[in-house]
């Protein structure tokens, strides 16, 4: 009897973090997202429905939904829900589209563009984060989501081209190489930062070559390989 009370005890405290934890993203979708008029019902339902605590470290859990990027570890950060949620509804992701995921961390970004799209491709130069993002991903059953070890910059040129490349960072310069994994007639997207200051641009592939629109203003860390060359002058 006092082991069933203790694992009645012990499911009862799970079952109430979920429940906890299921308010706050209900919280972060009203008071982050669409107040930054994301109105697209696919990507309301998504952030919805990804815990967002699963993709955190554990010392992590309990501010997973704050209103700010989150740093995860070696060099990473999930974007605040809001941007986020700004450049998914800039780039329109459809469900018959491959989209290529640039440092995915813990595999928050592929879990959600998983529920938008056919197929996500994730990179992640981190080995370790890299093994517990494709963990976690197979734990929720997000069956259509691979994650790669590999170096960003690089890309998984192996399963392109892709309809979409997002950025889960900060860039100075994008790499010419990852353009070249993008279809035509794709879009790419990401935080553009100059300074402590940031604009997420989309960029449109047509006939071979990109063209960037400013679409709002965020800030992220910028990604090792992303960074512009740095000149000395004596």
């Amino acid at each position: 009897m006092v082991l069933w009370q203790e694992n009645q005890t012990g499911n009862q405290t799970d079952e109430f973090k979920m429940s906890e934890f299921a308010s706050r993203r209900v919280m972060m979708v009203d008071t982050q997202v669409r107040p930054s008029d994301v109105t697209k019902f696919p990507i309301i339902d998504a952030m919805l429905a990804v815990p967002r605590e699963v993709y955190v470290p554990d010392d992590r859990r309990e501010v997973a939904y704050v209103g700010e990027n989150l740093e995860i570890g070696a060099g990473r950060v999930v974007l605040e829900a809001r941007t986020l949620a700004k450049l998914l509804d800039a780039l329109d992701i459809q469900p018959d589209e491959l989209v290529l995921d640039l440092g995915c961390g813990l595999g928050y970004s592929a879990a959600v563009i998983a529920r938008l799209a056919e197929t996500v491709v994730a990179v992640e130069e981190d080995e370790s984060l890299a093994a517990d993002a494709q963990r976690l991903l197979s734990e929720e059953v997000v069956d259509n989501a691979l994650v790669i070890a590999g170096p960003l910059v690089d890309g998984a040129a192996k399963h392109a081209p892709y309809d979409v490349i997002t950025v889960q960072g900060g860039v100075e310069v994008m790499p010419e190489g990852l353009l070249e994994q993008l279809k035509d007639g794709g879009r790419i997207g990401a935080v553009f930062m100059d300074g402590p200051l940031g604009t997420a641009m989309i960029g449109f592939k047509i006939d071979g070559r990109v063209s960037w629109r400013a679409a709002f203003n965020a800030t992220a860390p910028v990604l090792d390989g992303f960074r512009k060359a740095r000149s000395f002058t004596l």
